[in-house]
């Protein structure tokens, strides 16, 4: 084991003895969004669009909306029109409830059923550098909206299954998301600030990726951090805490 990776262990050891116990949810009033917690370098690198890498995959993303595809020779802009206009607020409703799938989708799932059902083109893989150039395309639209989750009777049962989740212990450190992230944010864990868990902004360029990436692959990556088996992408418990957390 490197020392790195000792060192983190250790550190999680500590906020699991000292998380003992959960705090309630966090106060509307006390909520912060990640980027109050993040250094002034940072947050001039993300409000620059011409220093922030993430408007590179919004540009590429821009380019595959107007880009015909599939066996139906269709363009997302042929459906939908200007996205500046059609595509605003959107993503602050995601995920929502998909009758014919009888459960909430995210945003990238959006996509592909619009793909399959409506280009006749194959679906995008997760993680794929199409497939968050044209969510991020499509997020980006909705910049400075407050999200808007519909929270009904359809949604309910998923919601419940996120929250549990948030506040279940699970892995080798037997650590529940709300450990870290409701109980300690604010405060370090190997050298790095842990925020609340508000996945504003998603898909994210982050340095440590160096790439955009989806909240289901931060979400993975935190289970891979407590050392627990990260479900698949796709996965209903994934869309469960995605739901939960917006």
């Amino acid at each position: 084991m490197s020392g790195r990776a000792r060192r983190l262990l250790i550190a999680l050891s500590i906020v699991a003895l000292t998380g003992a116990s959960f705090a309630a949810e966090i106060p509307r009033a006390e909520r912060r969004s990640g980027y109050e917690l993040m250094s002034q370098e940072t947050r001039a690198m993300q409000d620059d669009d011409t220093a922030n890498p993430g408007m590179l995959g919004v540009l590429e993303g821009g380019a595959l909306w107007a880009r015909k595809t599939g066996a139906a020779g269709r363009a997302c802009a042929d459906c939908h029109g200007d996205a500046r206009q059609s595509m605003k607020g959107v993503a602050a409703r995601y995920p929502a409830y998909d009758a014919a799938l009888k459960r909430p989708v995210n945003l990238e799932q959006r996509i592909n059923v619009c793909r399959t059902e409506r280009q006749q083109a194959p679906t995008l893989a997760y993680e794929s550098r199409e497939l968050l150039a044209l969510t991020a395309y499509v997020a980006r639209q909705s910049r400075g909206m407050p999200i808007d989750i519909n929270a009904d009777a359809r949604t309910q049962p998923f919601l419940d299954g996120g929250r549990a989740a948030f506040y279940r212990r699970q892995g080798q450190l037997n650590l529940a998301c709300s450990q870290c992230h409701d109980d300690q944010w604010g405060r370090k864990l190997a050298g790095n600030v842990i925020p609340q868990a508000h996945p504003t902004g998603y898909p994210v360029y982050r340095l440590e990726w160096q790439s955009l990436g989806s909240l289901q692959r931060r979400l993975r990556n935190c289970l891979g951090g407590i050392r627990a088996e990260p479900y698949e992408y796709g996965a209903p418990e994934l869309g469960d805490l995605e739901l939960f957390l917006m």
